[in-house]
């Protein structure tokens, strides 16, 4: 299979191949929801700066975007010798919470078999959905999905993006200092831009991290910093 095949509509969208070494596993194929428009430009990144450039070193890495397959991200990591994967995580989620309402209206009354309290809905969605080896990405663009999950799924989606990245891997997220009015999907122009995508909503943000539970979050990692623009987006770098 080539590396990337074209879908029709808008985003771009691609099929990504088999990781190596797990076999028969395949990265969530999965598309943004529409339709989207993208505004003229982009937004000047301190993160992805310093993201790409601690990324420089590395001739044959392997990335995760956790957003929408967009095909100027996935151009501009390959370009720089990465294999790029992705999983719309927020996307993902969506259609679990949907299918698991349905699965507990159908429950007959008193049936307890199945748990369905935050917790127990965040363990059954990342043991089926967000599976990958350990070790497998040296990268993960996080974007702003953080903000837009539940308080239970927050630290075991932190905690298994930690599992997932080698030694010296990174992780660029976003954070909003206060509660957007516009949902966006975010994708790369060039090393030190990206575009902020309009889109139909997925979630709203019900929290605001301060940035001493963003640190928190990120305990295990050897090296944070964090950038805040004027837009009240706080981009936030985090070396393993």
């Amino acid at each position: 299979m080539a590396l990337f095949q074209k879908l029709r509509g808008t985003p771009d969208r691609a099929l990504s191949p088999q990781i190596g070494g797990a076999a028969g596993m395949r990265v969530a194929q999965v598309a943004a929801p529409g339709p989207v428009t993208a505004p003229r430009g982009g937004r000047q990144s301190n993160g992805l700066k310093d993201f790409v450039g601690h990324l420089g070193d590395l001739s044959h890495g392997s990335l995760l975007d956790l957003g929408p397959v967009w095909q100027t991200t996935v151009t501009f990591f390959i370009e720089r010798g990465f294999k790029v994967y992705t999983d719309d995580l927020l996307f993902s989620w969506k259609d679990f919470l949907r299918a698991d309402e349905e699965r507990f209206r159908a429950l007959a009354l008193g049936d307890q078999t199945v748990e369905f309290s935050p917790p127990a809905r965040a363990e059954r969605f990342l043991s089926s959905t967000f599976q990958y080896p350990e070790h497998t990405f040296d990268a993960v663009l996080a974007w702003d999905l953080l903000d837009y999950l539940d308080p239970a799924m927050v630290s075991r989606v932190v905690g298994r993006l930690t599992d997932l990245l080698r030694p010296g891997g990174a992780i660029l997220a976003l954070f909003h200092s206060r509660r957007p009015e516009t949902f966006y999907r975010y994708r790369v122009l060039d090393q030190q831009n990206f575009e902020m995508v309009f889109s139909p909503p997925l979630f709203t943000v019900d929290r605001v991290f301060q940035n001493r539970e963003i640190l928190n979050l990120f305990s295990r990692f050897h090296s944070s910093k964090t950038f805040v623009g004027r837009d009240q987006i706080r981009e936030g770098l985090f070396l393993k």
